[in-house]
């Protein structure tokens, strides 16, 4: 049996510039989905949770807040197909540049949605 220690290998870094550890477990798992999302398609954290057999869309926004930036972060979307938060500007470049369907929504903070019914991933 491997110890805590043999569970991480250091990757990324801190905003205080300090290296952290990353688990490889879950975290991997859930970037290897996420590269695994094809452009102008996109994946709720919940499905991606559903996926790897667990329940915690938000331990799936940790990892992707975390470590996602080096895969398609704006592939992977709240429900109802609202960006990501904080994000929305940046992510609706990618879907312009993917021609991933998007849907007015003039009430919602973000002025859009992505439309899931004609992008909805499904691995």
């Amino acid at each position: 049996m491997r110890s805590n220690s043999d569970e991480r290998e250091p990757e990324g870094e801190r905003e205080d510039g300090d290296r952290m550890p990353r688990p490889t477990s879950f975290v991997d798992a859930v970037l290897t989905v996420v590269a695994d999302i094809p452009p102008g398609e996109v994946a709720t954290y919940g499905d991606i949770a559903a996926l790897l057999g667990s329940r915690g869309a938000r331990a799936v926004g940790m990892v992707m807040a975390r470590y996602g930036s080096d895969v398609p972060w704006w592939r992977v979307v709240r429900a109802g197909g609202r960006p990501p938060t904080g994000h929305a500007d940046r992510a609706r470049e990618h879907y312009a540049e993917e021609g991933t369907p998007l849907l007015a929504a003039p009430g919602d903070p973000d002025g859009y949605r992505i439309d899931l019914g004609a992008c909805h991933w499904r691995p």
